[in-house]
């Protein structure tokens, strides 16, 4: 399957920096769990997914060129990388402007415009709530504004109602 080769290619790049493999597994993770019980399209599931895996991808150059792993330099610094890895991979072009306009939008939530951008907020943010240590009252907050699916809403309140 392609994402196999999405995920092995994003290892790849990645190299011995576990954390950040570690996050984009336990992104994909979620949002595979999402789509499973969203209604999407195949080619929605699939830039869902492959999404899911690569888009902090930007991440390794930023923090080589402007020594930081913000938001705004991993949307800036990802869609090329992620460009040359799909296109590699050989995805249609279609699917690779897509999944770049997610990258290079991941951190800014007002452009939000589909399905498979809001899974992959969720899912990131699913991840995020745990690796940040973020508290109840945030969580309510991104939730009531953000969060859409009714998955992903229905993971967040079992797996983080007690904090």
């Amino acid at each position: 399957m392609m994402t196999d080769n999405v995920l092995l290619s994003m290892m790849k790049y990645f190299g011995s920096d576990v954390p950040r493999i570690n996050h984009a597994l336990k992104v994909y993770g979620f949002a595979k769990a999402i789509i499973a019980q969203e209604n999407l399209t195949e080619d929605q599931a699939t830039i869902t997914k492959i999404t899911s895996i690569i888009h902090d991808i930007g991440i390794k150059n930023a923090e080589l060129k402007y020594h930081s792993s913000a938001g705004a330099y991993q949307e800036k610094e990802g869609p090329p990388v992620a460009r040359i890895l799909l296109g590699d991979l050989g995805f249609s072009e279609a699917i690779i402007e897509r999944v770049c306009f997610i990258i290079a939008n991941h951190h800014s939530y007002n452009k939000i415009d589909g399905i498979d951008f809001q899974i992959l907020v969720e899912a990131d943010f699913l991840v995020n709530v745990f690796e940040d240590g973020i508290k109840r009252n945030p969580i309510e907050i991104f939730k009531n504004k953000y969060f859409k699916t009714k998955t992903g809403t229905h993971i967040l309140d079992q797996i983080y109602s007690t904090i």
